[in-house]
């Protein structure tokens, strides 16, 4: 029987200038999004559609997600095989396609971790874990787009 989580958030819009949504560009878009026990992440939508670009935005959110996701089960798996990471960093990209209609959809997402591990003879399985990682990722086996993997694995401390 597969375990079910759950998990609550809450948006609130905190963009309304005094005359609510009467106009497109009457109305900011920033909103906080909070969950019990948690900072708030101020939030907005994309620069180009209005948004404040000091604020994340769901399409940053989303990509994050993603990277986050992988390298906490990249971490896991490095750690089940003896391969030992000394640092990780991801410079993540993803990439929307708009609409004529103004919808869109992510078209791909690539993450590109940077990864150090102990010694020389740990790169082969470091490398082959990311695999591994993309398939138990939960937010990777959620999307409809691909999230490709471009790592760099090197010794280091």
């Amino acid at each position: 029987m597969p375990r079910i989580h759950s998990y609550d958030i809450s948006v609130t819009w905190t963009g309304n200038r005094g005359t609510g949504t009467s106009g497109h560009r009457a109305y900011g878009r920033d909103h906080d999004v909070t969950a019990e026990g948690r900072p708030v992440i101020a939030a907005s939508s994309e620069p180009l559609f209005r948004g404040d670009p000091a604020r994340w935005n769901p399409e940053l959110e989303l990509t994050a997600a993603l990277a986050q996701c992988h390298m906490l089960w990249y971490l896991h798996l490095c750690a089940a095989a003896g391969a030992i990471v000394t640092s990780y960093t991801d410079e993540a990209h993803g990439t929307m396609a708009e609409t004529e209609y103004g919808s869109g959809r992510f078209t791909e997402v690539v993450l590109r971790p940077q990864v150090a591990v102990a010694s020389p003879d740990m790169i082969d399985t470091a490398t082959s874990l990311h695999k591994e990682a993309h398939a138990m990722c939960f937010i990777a086996n959620s999307v409809n787009f691909p999230v490709r993997h471009e790592p760099v694995i090197t010794v280091g401390r």
